[in-house]
C-alpha cells in the first residue's frame, strides 16, 4: 500500500515537472532563458521546452509601449515656470539587454523620460516651447533613444501633450499678443499711407506736365460736386479758362 502511494506521488511529481517544462510564447513575446543562473539564449515565439530546475525563463513583450509622463515642473531659459507632460512610444528591440542591463526597463525608461523632459525644455524659452513643439519633440526623442539604446529599447516617438501656465503668465501673453496685433495694424496703415502718397505724387507730377489734363480733372471735380443739390458751393475759376474770353 505504501509502495503504491509512493509510486503515485512520483508519477504526479513527474507530470508536474513535465508540464512546467513547456512554455508557449505568443508572436509578440520572447523568452530570455537562463541556465543555472547564466544567460543561455533568447527563444520564441511558439513552444519552448525548458529543463526543470536548471533553466528559467523571463517573458518579454515586444509590442510598442505607450508611456504617459506625468506633469513636470520646468523652468525655461527665460525663467518662466510651467508644467509640461508628454507621452512616449517605445518598444524592446533586444530582450537580452532589456532584462540583463537594467532591473526594470519600464520604470527606468519612465524616470529617464521625466528627467530628460526637464533638461531639454529648460534650455529653451517659453515662445519656443509654445510654437516649436515638433522640433522639441524630436530633440527629446533623440536624447532618450541614445540613452536607452544600452537597454535594448528603441524610442519611436515623443509628443508633448500640455503646457500649463499660471494665470498671470496667461494674461501677460494675451497682452503681448494684443500689442503685437496693434503694431501690425499700425505698420499696415503706415504702409498704405506711404503707397497712397507715392501715387498722389505721381498723379500731381503727371497733371503738372499736362495743363489740359489738369483742367479736365477740375471739370470732373465740379461735376461730382454739382450732384449734391443740398449745398451752395462757391468755387474759384482758374485764370487759364478765362484767357480765351480776355483775348476777345
Amino acid at each position: 500500500m505504501f509502495f503504491e502511494l509512493g509510486f503515485g506521488a512520483l508519477l504526479a511529481l513527474t507530470a508536474v515537472l513535465l508540464l512546467s517544462a513547456f512554455r508557449i510564447l505568443r508572436e509578440y513575446e520572447r523568452g530570455v532563458v537562463f541556465q543555472l543562473g547564466r544567460f543561455w539564449r533568447v527563444k520564441g515565439p511558439g513552444l519552448v521546452l525548458l529543463i526543470p530546475g536548471i533553466q528559467q525563463m523571463v517573458r518579454v513583450d515586444l509590442r510598442t509601449v505607450v508611456l504617459d509622463v506625468p506633469p513636470q515642473d520646468v523652468i525655461t531659459r527665460d525663467n518662466v515656470s510651467v508644467k509640461v507632460n508628454a507621452v512616449i512610444y517605445f518598444r524592446v528591440l533586444d530582450p537580452q539587454k532589456a532584462i540583463i542591463q537594467v532591473e526594470d526597463f519600464l520604470t527606468a525608461t519612465s524616470q529617464l523620460a521625466q528627467t530628460t523632459l526637464r533638461a531639454v525644455l529648460g534650455k529653451h524659452e517659453l515662445d519656443e516651447l509654445l510654437a516649436e513643439r515638433e522640433r522639441l519633440n524630436l530633440d527629446i526623442r533623440q536624447v532618450l533613444d541614445a540613452q536607452t539604446d544600452a537597454w535594448g529599447i528603441k524610442v519611436a516617438n515623443v509628443e508633448i501633450k500640455h503646457v500649463d501656465l499660471n494665470e498671470s503668465m496667461i494674461r501677460a501673453i494675451a497682452r503681448q499678443a494684443e500689442a503685437e496685433r496693434e503694431r501690425r495694424a499700425k505698420v499696415i496703415h503706415a504702409e498704405g499711407e506711404l503707397q497712397a502718397s507715392e501715387k498722389l505724387m505721381q498723379a500731381a507730377e503727371m497733371l503738372g506736365r499736362q495743363p489740359g489734363a489738369m483742367q479736365l480733372r477740375y471739370m470732373q471735380t465740379l461735376g461730382s460736386i454739382a450732384g449734391d443739390k443740398s449745398s451752395t458751393i462757391v468755387f474759384p475759376l482758374p485764370i487759364e479758362m478765362l484767357k480765351g474770353f480776355m483775348d476777345k
